[in-house]
């Protein structure tokens, strides 16, 4: 697939153009803060690909429609129908989207206005580059709705913000501002709303003016030990596939969608029940074989 042909392509859930040798993907799904489904990745990774047919972009700019989100990670409406079985064909285009963001011989810059939570912020943890409005919002709420940050997060947070922050992230579902995201290392600037297209396009010029055999070959060489993280995105991924589904994700999301306060104690009450009953049975010589002393 060229560039030019992916241009005319009659994407749903994406906006996709090459303007000054600048490839410009939005997710254009504003009436859901750019939360994406199943059908999203797989347009984001045609467009992401099909620069890779045009040597004359410099670069990539990945953003979210309108002026409220960036990305609100994954869609709960799409999400809520994975289980163990199906659960790969979501986290396959997970994975793939990142490695195809990662394997481009080209910078990625994540052009981030207002709320880049969960996944969202994953996709912007796979970005070369991130530059921010001074309203952004950065965080991982995984824990918060039952779902599992092990597309990127788990990897890259500690080599960002270090081992301490990144479990409060993750553990605490700490959130960083525009401002406070650049102080922790997390995103490279931030710059007042109106001004944010046009320092995105200030970087895009920069890049354009220096050599691209160094770019693409200094990108792979940064890449390197974080490519060494393949194993964990493995790891990761058969982790998530054992959360899709499960009844507490599914109290989660639901609790999300209704707005209301979720009751994970309930699992843990359930669960201490269950260890309690097996301890019963330990104590009571339970596990012996019938018919021996």
């Amino acid at each position: 697939m060229t560039t030019a042909a992916a241009t005319k392509t009659a994407y749903k859930e994406i906006l996709f153009e090459v303007k000054d040798d600048v490839a410009w993907i939005t997710i254009n799904r504003p009436e859901v803060r750019n939360a994406f489904r199943e059908q999203t990745l797989d347009e984001m990774i045609h467009a992401f690909s099909s620069t890779r047919s045009d040597p004359s972009i410099a670069c990539a700019v990945v953003t979210g429609a309108g002026d409220q989100a960036f990305s609100a990670g994954g869609d709960f409406y799409a999400m809520r129908r994975l289980n163990r079985i199906n659960g790969l064909h979501w986290n396959d285009r997970m994975l793939g989207l990142a490695m195809t963001i990662r394997g481009l011989p080209i910078p990625v810059i994540a052009m981030v206005n207002g709320w880049c939570m969960g996944g969202g912020n994953e996709l912007a943890l796979w970005c070369d580059l991130v530059i921010a409005s001074e309203d952004a919002v950065f965080g991982q709420t995984g824990a918060r709705v039952g779902a599992c940050p092990t597309v990127g997060a788990t990897q890259y947070l500690p080599r960002m913000v270090g081992e301490r922050l990144a479990r409060e992230m993750i553990f605490l579902c700490r959130t960083f501002k525009g401002q406070e995201a650049v102080d922790v290392g997390l995103i490279n600037r931030v710059v007042p709303k109106a001004e944010l297209r046009k320092a995105t396009e200030e970087w895009c010029e920069r890049i354009k003016s220096y050599s691209p055999q160094t770019l693409r070959a200094t990108k792979k060489s940064l890449n390197h030990e974080s490519d060494e993280l393949y194993a964990s995105w493995q790891h990761g991924m058969e982790l998530l596939a054992q959360i899709w589904g499960s009844e507490e994700s599914l109290e989660g999301m639901d609790a999300f969608l209704e707005k209301r306060k979720p009751d994970f104690r309930k699992f843990r009450m359930r669960n201490k029940q269950i260890v309690e009953e097996y301890l019963a049975g330990l104590a009571a010589d339970q596990n012996r074989a019938p018919g021996r002393p």
